[in-house]
């Protein structure tokens, strides 16, 4: 019996979800604070002298264009030809994208021949191909916004708010105690323990929406039971793992007074997108709406983009939010929504997003995770981030009413982080939240989480192909 078939028991009444939904809330606050109690006593670890960005010693003798464009060729080239490597053993071609970025950088190249590193990623290079890779992510947030569909969440809105919720609450509660290990280890010399744990909750806390969803449609069971309320799941949980980076972002970039601020500021950005923004967007670009041509429709759509992530990284809570946002408030049946991604999507995944691939890979330095407690750590952190996705989709798919064959599917597919988790530790890295040695570990864990996901999906499918 395929897993498509396999029916849900019968469903727990809609209170008993709000119930378990406030008290899994309250509960999670309550731990944070007494985490919170413990870690603001200990003492940090001492700063580490190496800055990412500093990780390659050539430089671009002037030339900063020629080494951006060679850097892309590089990047674009060993992207494709490692993401057919990876297709032949069925992972996602993205995954060849993401360690292709690494072994450019100081993680393999640099040890293979610090000359070529030099020449393809010299150090100087790395504010130009920053920007440009922050402006491909800030487009691919707004195409991953246009994805999600409104529908498919309010048809799933008990399952999938709970479920998708309980993937978040039971990672970030894990993520913040092992900040308590990590803290006077890995952290930055500078950093408060409670922006530090925050933010490896939230890290923790983060499923791959665009890598769960081509996983879904390479194996045909995107239209399936599971694919529906997978996808639903991924969608929700992106939206609230990204609010709460917001809320993360805004604690690290001030003091408390400034924090305060800054999510006062962010709450009523946010209700103006979904009170006033989107009413316009469903009423000029929905169905039935007036038809205008593609251009001007297009100039005012990337106006907005603009406006909103401007907006985003004014407050204090960073562009690709408000591109995101701006993204899921649109239509993602109308026109404009089919046109954007129609002309962007291989700009951004076959340009741009390369270039935010060989940024990361100028930044991680694999070489930091050396000797056997540093790798041991970083085993923990793996355990720890899969524990946490696994076992809360595992427990709350279960009290929705899921038998132990679905909710074990289901928790595998929110446990991949992917390309969402290395936009989420580079901003990370940016504010200084995270050590470069933490820095490499955490991509090492979306890495591992990733890979692992098709292989265990498909060992869970084949006991329901061949009963």
């Amino acid at each position: 019996m395929h897993m498509s078939s396999v029916t849900l028991e019968p469903p727990r009444k809609a209170w008993q979800l709000w119930l378990g939904y406030a008290v899994m809330i309250a509960v999670t606050i309550g731990l944070f604070m007494v985490i919170r109690s413990f870690g603001e006593r200990l003492t940090p670890a001492t700063a580490e002298a190496a800055a990412a960005s500093g990780a390659a010693a050539g430089h671009a003798k002037g030339q900063p264009l020629m080494h951006v464009l060679l850097a892309l060729l590089a990047i674009i080239l060993a992207g494709r030809w490692l993401g057919k490597l990876f297709g032949l053993v069925h992972q996602p071609r993205v995954i060849g994208e993401m360690v292709a970025g690494i072994m450019l950088g100081p993680s393999f190249l640099g040890q293979v021949s610090p000359a070529a590193m030099n020449f393809i990623l010299p150090a100087d290079i790395a504010p130009y191909l920053g920007i440009v890779s922050q402006i491909g992510v800030i487009l691919y947030m707004f195409l991953v916004g246009l994805e999600l569909n409104g529908s498919i969440l309010r048809s799933q809105a008990h399952a999938s708010v709970a479920i998708s919720h309980a993937s978040i609450v039971a990672p970030f509660l894990l993520g913040t105690t092992l900040a308590l290990w990590l803290f006077p280890v890995l952290s930055p010399g500078d950093v408060p323990f409670t922006s530090f744990a925050l933010f490896m909750g939230v890290a923790m806390s983060i499923t791959a929406f665009p890598v769960l969803a081509r996983i879904l449609t390479d194996r045909k069971i995107d239209k399936t039971e599971l694919g529906v309320l997978a996808i639903s799941c991924a969608a929700t949980d992106d939206v609230t793992a990204w609010c709460l980076l917001a809320f993360v972002v805004g604690v690290a970039q001030s003091k408390v007074g400034g924090a305060v601020q800054t999510i006062l500021l962010a709450v009523v950005y946010i209700a103006i997108m979904l009170l006033a923004v989107r009413p316009l967007a469903v009423r000029y670009f929905g169905r039935g709406a007036r038809t205008y041509p593609a251009s001007r429709m297009a100039v005012w759509v990337l106006v907005a983009l603009l406006m909103s992530a401007t907006a985003a990284e004014w407050i204090g809570i960073h562009a690709i939010f408000g591109a995101f946002l701006l993204g899921a408030v649109i239509p993602h049946d109308s026109a404009v929504a089919r046109d954007f991604r129609h002309k962007l999507e291989d700009i951004v995944q076959i340009l741009l997003l390369p270039a935010f691939f060989a940024y990361t890979g100028m930044r991680t330095q694999i070489g930091l995770v050396s000797g056997a407690q540093a790798w041991a750590i970083c085993a923990v952190i793996i355990l720890v981030a899969t524990l946490g996705k696994f076992g809360g989709t595992l427990v709350a798919a279960r009290c929705t009413g899921l038998n132990w064959r679905m909710s074990s599917a289901l928790g595998v597919l929110m446990n991949t982080r992917g390309l969402m988790e290395l936009v989420v530790l580079n901003i990370g890295l940016e504010l200084g939240v995270i050590s470069p040695t933490l820095f490499a570990m955490m991509v090492i864990m979306a890495l591992a989480t990733t890979l692992a996901t098709t292989p265990i999906l498909h060992l869970l499918n084949e006991p329901a192909k061949n009963p």
